[in-house]
């Protein structure tokens, strides 16, 4: 007799549904697409230029980056010698998504009326592209842009290939006193207008209260010798400083009151 062996059911292997991706531990999908990849590559440049930046930024030129983006800054500039002493400009830095490809240049636009050659008038944009024909991304950084954002306000003489703002170009040759007088009614506005803030933006200025003014005025007076400061001092004098300065706004709180009441019965 042969024997037979019993023959074996094939099993059924269940069906599985496809599985999604994993999300890393910041809670997004995995980089998949050679575009994506890419772009991933780009932005971890741009933070590493940033990085580079803090240690070699241009003296007097600070940039900090925006909330909402990651190719979005706030600047500001303070000149300190030169025909533009004094002045103190904000801008915004706005890198476009191609960034660290050839010929993807940074946008520059200041917030203040800043009158020089290389500043568009009506938009105040910096022309970047006359000084940089052929962006380069193994040659040319943040770093390479803010310092020539710093550069213009030094230059004394602007060729013909400077088209910005001609009439500021021409006006630096034809009538070089009446080019200062703009320039330094220019500085002045920027003082002026230096607490208007942008919404968002992340370098603000505010005006300064009684309590500054009453701080600056006792460290003067208690600060005078370098051996006998401490930081227990230096403490006093905030609280001495804060007491006063509320003090002094109150009471010019009632002031204000006072007036404001008086000129309503003078109305009356």
């Amino acid at each position: 007799m042969s024997s037979k062996t019993p023959s074996k059911t094939p099993s059924k292997t269940p069906s599985r549904t496809p599985r999604t991706p994993r999300r890393s531990s910041s809670g997004r999908t995995p980089i998949t697409s050679e575009a994506d990849r890419e772009q991933a590559l780009r932005d971890y440049k741009v933070t590493i230029e940033y990085k580079h930046l803090k240690q070699h930024s241009p003296s007097g030129v600070y940039l900090i980056p925006s909330l909402n983006s990651l190719r979005s800054f706030h600047g500001v500039i303070f000149l300190r010698r030169g025909l533009y002493t004094n002045a103190i400009f904000k801008f915004t830095v706005e890198l476009p998504p191609e960034y660290n490809d050839a010929n993807a240049w940074p946008r520059i636009v200041f917030s203040n009326n800043v009158y020089n050659p290389h500043v568009n008038p009506e938009t105040g944009e910096l022309d970047v592209q006359t000084a940089y024909p052929n962006w380069d991304p193994h040659r040319h950084y943040l770093v390479t842009v803010l310092t020539y954002l710093k550069k213009i306000f030094y230059m004394k003489t602007f060729g013909d290939n400077v088209v910005a703002n001609v009439e500021a170009r021409d006006l630096s040759r034809s009538d070089p006193a009446t080019y200062r007088k703009n320039v330094e009614k220019c500085v002045k506005e920027s003082s002026r207008s230096l607490t208007l803030n942008d919404p968002g933006c992340t370098i603000k200025f505010i005006e300064e209260n009684a309590c500054h003014e009453v701080l600056k005025m006792k460290m003067k007076d208690k600060l005078r010798d370098p051996a006998t400061i401490s930081r227990g001092l230096i403490l006093d004098l905030i609280k001495e400083a804060k007491a006063e300065g509320e003090k002094k706004i109150k009471e010019k709180e009632v002031e204000n009151a006072e007036l404001k009441d008086n000129s309503i019965e003078t109305a009356t």
